[in-house]
């Protein structure tokens, strides 16, 4: 068949056209628009457990993983009536009509767009008023190396443990891990945030050789960041399961904690982990099933603002918020002090 034919898959009930569904989307195998559609049917369950009623931004490739790419704040003109949609904010308050990821269909769809990052919201369409995600992203400095990732995400995961709440890993799909906890549905995503600020001034805390919370890149020398600014209002991430745009098409995969310590992020593909979950089961299933309470972090934050902390800074993308520290680089803070 030809790569610009056009073939209709049925999909969640629904005809989903696929247009050039052999076009090579990952060079390395050679992997196809279809191949990664197929991937997604293969994951279904856990796919959607994950992103399922979330809204999406998209971040579009026409020309697969090796070109350029766009993100796409708002569903184009022409998509079907079935598709599902609702109205989200970007950090600067700018809102546009967001596609839902409803069902597998909605999936297929956005592919066929040639989607191939996922970012989602941290918040259900039906909910919006609850963030049910904290993510802790263990960010690398210079010098890092993805075995110092996996000792902080230990360190992490033990911190946590000691307050009761039980997080879960999984690959970026690129250089680092992530952590994840399902919350119960009564925060907002500033009260998210506040957690994860209080969380990362823990763990520098216990482990200043490892692990910084500072936020000014200048700051963090050769540790590990938690990137506390990820659970900030209407902040996406990068979705789970989703297939990086990498030419050998690496998965942010969810992982077993027995499975972190010799994982190698770069075998987690679209070609091998549609058989590792039907060979071991959704590592993360029973996260959905114990929504956490984060209460003990913000009694950390508490006692840390009453200790005369200020609020962590953030990104200039959002506007000054109360107690919030100068947002000049510490290096130019004396001689170009913020107004």
């Amino acid at each position: 068949m030809a790569a610009t034919e056009k073939i209709t898959l049925e999909l969640a009930g629904r005809e989903v056209s696929v247009s050039s569904p052999y076009k090579v989307f990952f060079s390395k195998r050679g992997e196809t628009k279809l191949d990664l559609i197929e991937y997604y049917r293969a994951i279904e369950e856990p796919l959607m457990k994950a992103i399922g009623g979330r809204p999406i931004l998209m971040q579009r490739f026409p020309d697969g993983a090796s070109g350029k790419s766009f993100f796409q704040k708002r569903v184009p003109k022409g998509a079907p009536k079935w598709l599902e949609t609702t109205v989200v904010a970007t950090p600067n308050g700018t809102t546009s009509n967001a596609m839902v990821a409803a069902d597998i269909a909605h999936v297929a769809w956005a592919v066929n767009m040639g989607c191939l990052g996922f970012h989602g919201w941290p918040h259900t369409s039906e909910n919006p008023q609850f963030t049910d995600e904290l993510r802790i992203d263990l960010d690398p400095s210079k010098g890092i190396t993805l075995d110092d990732i996996k000792v902080v995400a230990f360190q992490v995961r033990d911190a946590l443990a000691e307050v009761g709440i039980t997080v879960y890993p999984k690959s970026s799909g690129s250089r680092g891990l992530h952590l994840f906890a399902h919350l119960r549905p009564q925060w907002d995503s500033y009260s998210v945030r506040a957690a994860a600020v209080a969380l990362a001034r823990e763990l520098e805390r216990r482990f200043p050789d490892t692990v910084t919370a500072r936020w000014w890149k200048e700051e963090r020398g050769q540790r590990v960041f938690i990137d506390f600014n990820q659970n900030a209002p209407h902040k996406t991430v990068f979705a789970t399961w989703s297939a990086r745009a990498r030419v050998g098409a690496q998965v942010s995969c969810p992982l077993a904690w027995d499975e972190v310590e010799d994982a190698d992020p770069d075998q987690l593909t679209i070609a091998t982990v549609p058989d590792r979950i039907a060979a071991n089961g959704n590592p993360w299933a029973p996260m959905y099933e114990d929504p956490q309470d984060i209460t003990p972090l913000l009694a950390w934050h508490q006692r840390d603002l009453d200790n005369g902390l200020q609020d962590a800074p953030w990104p200039p993308v959002y506007p000054k918020m109360p107690n919030e520290p100068s947002r000049v680089n510490p290096s130019r803070a004396k001689s170009d002090p913020e107004p």
